[in-house]
């Protein structure tokens, strides 16, 4: 696989050091994380869900936590009971996972709920007013208009 350098775009660019980490590590082979599945869905204009299938976890069982840009849900299997059963198929996964979500800038976690084996967490982007864009006006400069001064040179105007 290539390997993109991204050291000239550093040089010319302020306050992007996090998107070209992020594009720096999309090149990189990742370990195909796919358990558990998830949906990511935009519900409203500035409203998102994550939609997580967890079946058989309960919520004591499953961590979420927001730091800086990346919202971490942990899910952890406590010990089960030994009984006299015998799995002839075991389909329904008890292994521990950990799913990292990068956040953009001003994103907020609004509630989770667990329901039918579906963790959802529902997302607000909230920009502050100093980011949102405003409209400015512009004004036509009014314009006085232009006087000839004569001036004088030995008493006679020119």
């Amino acid at each position: 696989m290539r390997h993109v350098d991204f050291s000239p775009l550093y040089r010319s660019t302020v306050g992007f050091d996090r998107l070209f980490t992020m594009l720096d590590s999309l090149g990189q082979p990742d370990q195909s994380q796919t358990y558990p599945p998830y949906n990511i869905e935009r519900t409203g204009e500035s409203t998102y869900r994550i939609t997580m299938a967890v079946a058989g976890f309960d919520e004591s069982e499953l961590s979420i936590e927001a730091r800086e840009h990346t919202l971490t849900v942990k899910g952890e299997k406590s010990e089960e009971k030994a009984n006299d059963n015998q799995f002839l198929y075991r389909g329904i996964a008890k292994r521990a996972f950990e799913r990292r979500f990068q956040l953009a800038d001003h994103m907020e976690i609004q509630s989770a709920s667990l329901k039918n084996g579906l963790l959802h967490i529902d997302l607000l982007r909230e920009l502050p007013e100093a980011a949102k864009p405003r409209r400015i006006d512009i004004v036509a400069a009014q314009s006085a208009p232009k006087q000839i001064e004569a001036t004088q040179v030995n008493g006679s105007a020119n």
